[in-house]
């Protein structure tokens, strides 16, 4: 419907809109809430936005959460897949130092030497990191290798065996067989012991290191079913690969090695203490997303700048040295290990999980740049399309396939398809050709003449890793051009629909297939229209094709440049690949977002983007701070603490000085002094640190205390409180912090937004001009401001908050 100006849906998080089933597919694409100044000369339209009084006061703490309830989250349903949605079950991770007392204490008594030593222990943990991703990732793909060894070469003696007895059936039970098992086996894994292992697990490291909570992202059960779930899809025949999931092991890795401890194994070790807390054990957890990526493609560059580009959202020189080193130690380990294993001791042929082989110097002219692009622009088309395929399967899935034991039937039924069309293809295609012009180790050659086998079967009959390289290298015409368009069409699909199974696997190397067979079929054609013109070799085109499908799905470009040349050795061929994945990127964004996002966005993740909305300065703190806000005396209660954790579920409370005044009405909550956080009360409770009791825990109060009980803090309901003990006293002011980061309450919405992005905070008090807190801003309170952009247009959507995601 064409409209002649823009208008603005004055919908608050306060309003609930009814809908029917029938608006479906209108819900999940709501009227965007469009902010004027991006459609209109006139900017003096403010942002809807909750109007509540400032000077409001609470009796009792219960009414504060019936108040924040009311006030913030949103009672109406959700539809699945709707986009415009936050949930409210997410909590932020804490990267701001809590410079206490406690830990002001803790640097005096001990001084540079622990400077040193904790600089030491670093780079050891950073080593340990490196080598056990190596060690990982090599389980990963031998186990793989062998696997995939067994079933395809017992594949094909029975298809030998069968083409003169006139039984394929068999051989297709048997691939049938062959593929639901490790299939069944890996969704029950996934489905029943660890859902978060799903997927390539890259989303979640992405959220965790934007400062999200995640919860049992980075568990050593889920390591284990990670591991054990890739080997079962690539072995079953899935169109998923192994490169993914190694991030998130690596990033499991790190989290486990920098705590030594397991909180899964309940065993502490009672080293690395002083790296418990929130902001290093990020640094480590980018380091080990970094070694993840060298270790799937040999890539330790392309690993630190996937952590930059993706990943973290805080970097510094000495971190980016320490990944690099991590990374680095990781690809040599793998180089040992893997050229060990393939019989070539000592070569150090093998640094990565992927072996796209190494590609002679790719001549290319300056004439086919706009070729570039176009094969840039179509990648980026592809990919958008893809990511719109998955995101409506998504949706059915969410909507239709919730319990267990259905996800695990839908992981066998697209293992059956999978079977099926591999075998279908194979069997009605006629595409024959000698093996000097397609590479494959188990060579099918089904009704082809002596001397030739089928085409067909080295696109399906192997790993896609070893498909991709086949494509990669394969001489000219090796496949027929109706093979390719076929296999496109199909794995295209087929792709679609395995990312979001329950089912531990990546979309790299999916992607990576599809663009290299369109590719290969693009360099086909060109070569079939200048036959005598060498420059338009098909090998060269399925490098591009590749790389513009993976950048039109994932929206990376500096990282995967970098991947991907050190992936092929391809240093010559950089600008292609800049110039195709730049395209790739513009094109795909100008229809959707990247997979990634798409999938945070769906789970109603509250993760910050790199920069803030545009032309939102006339957004304050005041309009999006919680309020009425819950604090804390300096000197207060036990009781009233007992019974305030009790009644909300806020996770920090600004600590103030009790009011003076002897007025019967108080307008403010008391001048602002610091800021403490439910775990540290938990933690004080559970140890009974009372004023009355200080005689008997003064001597060994220290920063060990809440470091012993990190990163899994007991609840309220855990702790036992006597009822004397209730009346007791408890001083906060040498726990809190008395000195986080503050706003004034006329800070606009981008300054708060930097704030948050760039120093990882939990919360941000509001105060007064005269340094009194009105309220608080918390993760949620910015997120839910997110810009949106589609075919060319921009806009401001403000997001309802629900605790139903």
């Amino acid at each position: 419907m064409e409209q002649d100006e823009p208008t603005v849906s004055n919908v608050t998080i306060n309003d609930s809109v009814d809908f029917s089933t029938d608006d479906f597919d209108k819900l999940l694409k709501p009227p965007r809430n469009n902010f004027h100044s991006y459609l209109n000369e006139d900017v003096s339209v403010r942002f809807p936005r909750t109007r509540t009084n400032h000077n409001a006061t609470l009796s009792s703490a219960s009414e504060c959460t019936n108040h924040m309830s009311f006030t913030r989250l949103s009672s109406e349903a959700i539809l699945p897949g709707a986009m415009n949605y936050l949930s409210a079950n997410y909590e932020s991770l804490d990267y701001d130092t809590c410079e206490n007392q406690l830990l002001l204490d803790e640097e005096r008594k001990k001084g540079y030497k622990f400077v040193v030593k904790k600089n030491v222990a670093r780079w050891f943990i950073f080593l340990l990191i490196g080598i056990f991703t190596a060690l990982i990732a090599c389980f990963v793909d031998i186990s793989i290798s062998e696997a995939s060894k067994l079933k395809y070469n017992s594949l094909k003696k029975c298809i030998d065996q069968c083409i003169s007895q006139n039984c394929l059936w068999l051989p297709y039970l048997l691939w049938l067989v062959m593929n639901l098992v490790p299939v069944l086996i890996g969704s029950i894994l996934v489905a029943y012991v660890e859902p978060v292992a799903a997927g390539s697990g890259i989303p979640q490291i992405k959220c965790y290191l934007n400062g999200v909570k995640v919860p049992r992202v980075v568990r050593i059960k889920t390591l284990v079913v990670k591991m054990i779930g890739v080997i079962c899809t690539v072995v079953g025949g899935l169109a998923g690969g192994k490169e993914g999931p190694m991030i998130h092991s690596g990033a499991v890795v790190a989290a486990g090695i920098s705590q030594g401890k397991s909180t899964t194994f309940k065993k502490d070790f009672g080293i690395f203490k002083y790296f418990r807390e929130d902001h290093e054990k990020r640094d480590f957890v980018s380091g080990g997303a970094a070694s993840g990526v060298s270790a799937a493609f040999g890539a330790p560059i392309g690993g630190v700048l996937f952590s930059i580009e993706e990943g973290t959202s805080f970097f510094k020189q000495s971190l980016t040295w320490r990944t690099f080193f991590a990374s680095m130690i990781t690809t040599f380990m793998m180089n040992i290990i893997l050229s060990a294993y393939h019989g070539h001791p000592g070569e150090l042929s093998y640094p990565g999980l992927i072996n796209l082989g190494k590609f002679d110097e790719i001549p290319y002219q300056f004439y086919e740049i706009p070729l570039f692009m176009i094969i840039g622009t179509l990648g980026g088309i592809l990919g958008a399309l893809w990511n719109h395929v998955n995101y409506k399967i998504s949706c059915y899935r969410l909507r239709f396939i919730k319990t267990n034991w259905i996800k695990v039937l839908e992981a066998l039924f697209i293992a059956v398809l999978s079977a099926t069309l591999g075998f279908l293809m194979i069997y009605f295609i006629d595409d024959c050709k000698s093996t000097k012009e397609f590479s494959m180790d188990f060579p099918i050659q089904m009704y082809c003449e002596d001397g030739k086998y089928s085409a067909v079967a080295a696109l399906w009959f192997q790993t896609p890793e070893s498909s991709v390289n086949s494509l990669f290298h394969d001489s000219k015409g090796s496949q027929n051009d109706e093979t390719l368009v076929i296999f496109v069409i199909l794995y295209f699909l087929l792709a679609a629909c395995t990312f979001g199974l329950s089912m531990s696997s990546g979309l790299f190397i999916p992607s990576l297939l599809i663009g290299a067979a369109w590719g290969r079929l693009v360099g086909s054609g060109l070569s079939k229209l200048w036959p005598n013109c060498e420059i338009f070799d098909p090998r060269k085109y399925a490098l591009l094709g590749a790389a513009a499908q993976l950048g039109g799905v994932v929206r990376m470009t500096i990282s995967l440049t970098v991947i991907l040349i050190e992936a092929t050795d391809g240093i010559f061929f950089g600008l292609p690949l800049i110039i195709v994945l730049l395209m790739a990127k513009w094109v795909g964004d100008f229809f959707n977002e990247g997979i990634y996002d798409i999938h945070i966005q769906m789970t109603g993740v509250p993760i910050l983007p790199w920069e803030p909305p545009p032309l939102s300065n006339n957004i304050y703190a005041s309009e999006i701070m919680s309020h009425p806000v819950v604090t804390l005396k300096t000197v207060e209660n036990v009781g009233h603490i007992v019974e305030l954790l009790k009644c909300v579920s806020f996770n920090g409370f600004p600590v103030v000085d009790p009011p003076t005044s002897d007025q019967e009405e108080i307008n403010s909550y008391g001048r602002f002094r610091g800021l403490i956080l439910r775990s540290q009360l938990i933690v004080l409770l559970q140890n009974k640190i009372y004023n009355e009791y200080s005689e008997y825990w003064d001597e060994f109060l220290n920063i060990e205390m809440f470091r012993s009980e990190y990163p899994r803090y007991s609840t309220i309901d855990h702790v036992n409180v006597t009822a004397d003990e209730k009346t007791y006293n408890m001083d906060l002011r040498p726990f809190m912090n008395p000195s986080p980061y503050t706003v004034q309450h006329s800070a606009t919405l981008p300054r708060v937004f930097r704030l948050f992005r760039a120093l990882g905070l939990r919360h941000l008090p509001i105060v007064n001009d005269t340094n009194e807190v009105i309220g608080m801003v918390t993760r949620k309170d910015i997120a839910r401001f997110r810009i949106w952009r589609h075919q060319g247009r921009m806009g401001l959507d403000e997001l309802l908050i629900s605790d139903k995601l």
